[in-house]
C-alpha cells in the first residue's frame, strides 16, 4: 500500500487508503490504540480491522494519530486525536461522495475516539468497538448512542475488566431504536493473541449482516 499523507490540524497525517475497484462502495475509518502505549496504524488488530473491511468491499482508511509514526504534532490526550479522526473522516467522505454507508471501527483507545466521533457525525451508519476502555475513559457522552453497533471483548482481558464492559453495555441497552451486539471472545486477552481470526470472523459476520439489512431497506424505500 503506497505511503500517503493527508493535511491535518497539526500538520501532515500519515495514512493508508484502500479504494475498491467498484464504484460507490461504502467507507470505513479505522482507529488505532493508545499512542503512548505503542499504538499505531500497523498494530495487529488495527491492521486486521483494516483488512477485514477491505475484504467486505469497503473503501478503507487507517492513519496514525498526531505524533505517531510520521504524523506531525504531539499527543493531546484525546481531544486532538478526535479532531484528527474528524479530519480524516472528512477526507474519506470527500473522496467518496456517493458512498452508501459510513462506518467507524476502533481498538481500545481508538474505540473511545470512534464512539465520540459517531456522536458528532450523524452520517455514520455503524460502529465496531474492540475492547473499549470503559474502566479508564469516560463514555458518558453516549447519551443516547445514535446508531447500532458491535462491542467485542476478550474473556481474559486483564487491561479492561469484564465488569466495565458490562456497565457500558447496560448503558447502551437503555437507548431506544438501536441494538448493540456484544461478542465475548473466549480465552482472548486484550491483544487477542491467538484469537485474531475468531475476532475478525465475528466482526465480518456482523458488518456483512448489518450492511445487507441496510441495503435491503434502501431498496425497499426506493421501490415504495
Amino acid at each position: 500500500m503506497p505511503e500517503m499523507f493527508i493535511a491535518g490540524p497539526e500538520g501532515r497525517i500519515e495514512a493508508r487508503y484502500f479504494p475498491q475497484p467498484r464504484p460507490n462502495a461504502p467507507v470505513a475509518l479505522i482507529l488505532h490504540p493508545h499512542p503512548q502505549n505503542g499504538g499505531n496504524m500497523n498494530t495487529k488488530i488495527t491492521f486486521a480491522l483494516y483488512k477485514s473491511f477491505v475484504e467486505l468491499g469497503f473503501n478503507v482508511l487507517r492513519f496514525n494519530f498526531r505524533g505517531v509514526g510520521r504524523s506531525e504534532g504531539l499527543f493531546d490526550g484525546g481531544e486532538g486525536e478526535l479532531t484528527d479522526a474528524a479530519t480524516l473522516m472528512d477526507w474519506l467522505q470527500a473522496k467518496n461522495p456517493d458512498a452508501p454507508a459510513t462506518w467507524v471501527a476502533g481498538f481500545s483507545f481508538g474505540s473511545w475516539i470512534g464512539m465520540q466521533l459517531l456522536m458528532r457525525r450523524p452520517e455514520i451508519a455503524g460502529f465496531v468497538s474492540v475492547s473499549p476502555p470503559a474502566n479508564t475513559y469516560d463514555f458518558s457522552f453516549l447519551a443516547p448512542c445514535p446508531v447500532s453497533g458491535m462491542v467485542v471483548h476478550g474473556t481474559r482481558d486483564a487491561v479492561v475488566p469484564a465488569s466495565s464492559i458490562a456497565g457500558l453495555l447496560n448503558k447502551l441497552a437503555l437507548q431506544k431504536n438501536i441494538t448493540v451486539t456484544h461478542k465475548s471472545v473466549e480465552g482472548a486477552d486484550h491483544f487477542y493473541d491467538g484469537h485474531t481470526g475468531v475476532l475478525m470472523d465475528s466482526i465480518k459476520d456482523y458488518v456483512l449482516n448489518q450492511h445487507n439489512q441496510e441495503a435491503a431497506a434502501l431498496l425497499r424505500a426506493k421501490a415504495s
